[in-house]
């Protein structure tokens, strides 16, 4: 025997079809009226309960992104940059890096910086108002610069 042979010993049944005349009334035993007793979809997309219970924020700022998320505005630059474009004892900040173009300015504002330590620094430097990460820390401070 090969699975091909292999064939049920009954026969299919076939579906009721309800609300069409028949033995059981005029209904069929839909009842009267409503979504229930009509054709096509009988029941309500669950994703639209969570569509609705969702906070709608209105406004333009919060139509980037999915689901009213705001892109963060933050800008990264690493030492590599920082040792090509400054000289010892510069003081480095946003500002200052959006003067000599290293940075642009993200719809009018000056975008926060975060200093990533890829690359070597071996200039002495001074940096405010920066975020950085933890290697990039590490790298100033031991080519003796100053994190503010």
């Amino acid at each position: 025997m090969q699975i091909q042979d292999i064939k049920p010993i009954h026969k299919r049944k076939s579906r009721k079809r309800v609300g069409r005349g028949g033995k059981r009334g005029t209904y069929s035993g839909k009842g009267v009226k409503g979504q229930n007793s009509r054709a096509g979809r009988k029941f309500r997309p669950a994703i639209r309960d969570l569509i609705k219970r969702y906070p709608k924020l209105r406004g333009t700022r919060f139509r980037q992104g999915l689901g009213g998320q705001v892109k963060s505005k933050l800008t990264i630059l690493n030492l590599d940059v920082l040792e090509k474009h400054f000289n010892v004892g510069e003081v480095i900040n946003p500002q200052v890096l959006l003067e000599k173009k290293l940075i642009r300015k993200i719809k009018g504002w000056i975008p926060q910086v975060k200093i990533l330590g890829d690359g070597k620094l071996t200039k002495a430097i001074n940096l405010e108002h920066c975020l950085f990460s933890k290697q990039a820390k590490e790298k100033i401070e031991k080519s003796n610069g100053v994190v503010k």
